[in-house]
């Protein structure tokens, strides 16, 4: 059997500085640098004669950024997770170079200062955290691991400031888990797991291996099923479920019964996406029939609908109207019935699609990186197409804008109290800008504060990532 091991911190290369213990902090406190009650937190990748990279805050309320310094983040930071009680902000900052700092930091969100900093073993595209805000799982599939293939799940504690272990693998290792799996060829093998995904409950948290954008079948496609309260001890065993085609993410029912596992499939170089039961109830856990889809690699589940995006393969054909020679899908899809339920195709841009945010007035935002731009001359002809990766639908009447901005979109935050949606976009061009739609118009909003620049915050200049607001 493999065995699963909670690594000590001495036996891979992450380190640790905690500032101060935190994890209890009201985000109400009177103690924040801005002043604000409604923050926009806003990541910037770059140092530049106008600013340091760090999080930049917005007010959220009225689209202006107060005269206050950034929060140190390391060297890029980029991706952001919020915890469920709203009091920390978890950002990574790493960009795959050698010279990547891979530093995973905890903002204080009612201080607005970092409480901590930890340096992980390798980048990572993915983190979630426990329903309880007391524990992160972060996923590192280059992580060395002594004697197998690369690839470890880290565990760190957020209200300690302890880094708990690392989940993995290793053939042979006496730990007190054992990985099991009814598949003989997952025998001796660590899974190099991209993305997570956890319970409502916080009882199961799965890992999924051969993610999406790695093209090869050289390691198997896996869903870990683990059972975080028992890691450490005695009874702690991980089943390593078969039976998947390119795993990406999972939703879970309310009870933690059963998870929907959305399969990427041939856009990542399997067969066919799809959405597939995992039922959570059995021991091993048991896989369902997977509902094929045409596209999936971002999914948003409101009510009993998931809404699934990706880019099928071969691309699916754009309608008149654009340049644009190949574009994706968007599939509205009945859990309850396990079944696709628009009767026409839902087209979109193409790309890698990745965010998806659900805004006022049923306006559905969609991010993808790597699509197909068409850029506009200089001067731009009246008239002239500008198509970037962004879509937006309307799920009150099925239409679909595609706004005139390009770029790859990174992040996606509607901003609950208001007609509005921020959008980062155009990281992979002129850099990543913050952008405000009015979910009545799918417009760029009208700003007073800056009028000659309409969806656009002043004095906010950097190459920004991502974007979350952190207040109730």
């Amino acid at each position: 059997m493999k065995r699963v091991l909670i690594l000590l911190l001495s036996l891979l290369p992450a380190s640790l500085t905690w500032l101060s213990c935190g994890g209890s902090s009201s985000p109400s406190s009177s103690t924040k640098a801005s002043g604000l009650d409604y923050r926009a937190f806003v990541t910037n990748s770059v140092t530049s004669g106008t600013g340091a990279a760090g999080v930049y805050i917005v007010n959220a309320a009225t689209d202006v950024r107060p005269v206050i310094s950034p929060i140190s983040a390391g060297n890029t930071p980029g991706m952001m997770v919020l915890t469920p009680n709203r009091a920390q902000t978890l950002v990574f900052s790493g960009n795959g170079t050698p010279f990547s700092d891979n530093q995973f930091t905890v903002i204080e969100n009612a201080t607005e200062t970092a409480a901590g900093h930890v340096t992980l073993p390798g980048v990572t595209e993915s983190f979630v955290v426990s329903p309880d805000s007391s524990t992160a799982y972060v996923a590192v599939p280059t992580a060395p691991v002594v004697g197998q293939s690369p690839g470890v799940i880290q565990v760190i504690s957020l209200s300690s400031g302890t880094v708990l272990g690392t989940i993995s693998c290793p053939l042979g290792n006496p730990a007190p888990a054992v990985c099991v799996s009814a598949d003989p060829n997952l025998q001796g093998i660590n899974p190099p797991y991209r993305y997570l995904s956890i319970g409502n409950t916080g009882t199961r948290l799965l890992a999924f291996s051969e993610g999406a954008g790695q093209n090869s079948d050289s390691v198997p496609n896996v869903v870990a099923v683990i059972t975080p309260s028992s890691l450490g001890t005695a009874s702690a065993v991980i089943s390593l479920v078969p039976g998947f085609d390119h795993p990406v993410w999972a939703y879970f029912n309310s009870d933690d019964t059963t998870a929907y596992v959305v399969n990427c499939g041939a856009e990542c170089g399997g067969q066919q996406a799809s959405v597939q039961p995992l039922d959570l109830t059995t021991n091993p856990p048991t896989p369902g029939t997977a509902v094929p889809v045409p596209a999936a690699t971002v999914a948003l589940v409101n009510n009993s609908t998931m809404y699934l995006a990706g880019t099928p393969a071969p691309p699916q054909p754009c309608p008149a109207g654009t340049q644009a020679t190949s574009c994706g899908l968007l599939t509205v899809f009945d859990l309850s019935h396990m079944t696709a339920t628009n009767s026409t195709p839902i087209i979109i841009t193409d790309g890698y699609h990745s965010r998806m945010s659900l805004g006022a007035n049923g306006q559905l935002f969609i991010g993808a990186r790597t699509c197909t731009e068409v850029v506009a001359p200089v001067p731009p002809p009246q008239g002239a197409e500008v198509r970037g990766c962004l879509s937006i639908y309307n799920t009150q009447t099925g239409a679909v804008v595609i706004p005139p901005t390009n770029g790859d979109v990174t992040g996606i935050q509607p901003i609950a109290t208001r007609d509005v949606v921020y959008v980062i976009q155009g990281q992979n061009l002129q850099g990543g800008s913050l952008y405000i739609y009015d979910t009545t118009t799918d417009a760029l909003e009208f700003n007073p504060n800056d009028p000659n620049n309409p969806g656009q915050v002043s004095n906010l200049i950097g190459n920004f990532v991502d974007v979350k607001t952190v207040d109730f």
